[in-house]
């Protein structure tokens, strides 16, 4: 039998999520070079393009059992050249890792519009989280 949660549980569970696991101020690390296997390996040896720090609180309330970005956070000078292949989601204090993702240009969980080149802005225009078992 498949479990089902209502809206009113799921958008509980991203806004603790937001609120505790995440806390303010979440900082994003866009890297190159292999993915690690999950969020519990190691980070690899992946060069980190781009470090990007969210706003306070990292997401807006919940709805429908999601929660975005709150305002339009940005790394106004990216730390390296080269193309994402994968993200890390930290606390705010940049090591706790929370979660990690793939990275790609048109593609991947995190969809890029192009390759990083060191120096430029790099900023996130939506970054939406969205809690299963609807």
């Amino acid at each position: 039998m498949t479990l089902y949660l209502t809206t009113a549980a799921r958008n509980t569970i991203m806004d603790y999520f937001d609120a505790t696991v995440v806390g303010a101020a979440a900082v994003l690390k866009i890297k190159d070079g292999s993915v690690p296997a999950d969020a519990n390996a190691a980070a690899g040896a992946g060069v980190v393009l781009a470090t990007i720090t969210f706003d306070t609180p990292s997401w807006g309330a919940a709805a429908s059992g999601a929660i975005a970005i709150t305002g339009t956070p940005a790394d106004s000078s990216a730390d390296a050249t080269g193309t994402p292949t994968h993200f890390r989601l930290y606390q705010s204090d940049g090591t706790t890792l929370i979660m990690q993702g793939t990275a790609a240009v048109g593609s991947g969980d995190l969809n890029c519009n192009g390759s990083i080149t060191a120096g430029q802005a790099v900023t996130v225009t939506t970054f939406t989280l969205t809690c299963g078992n609807a």
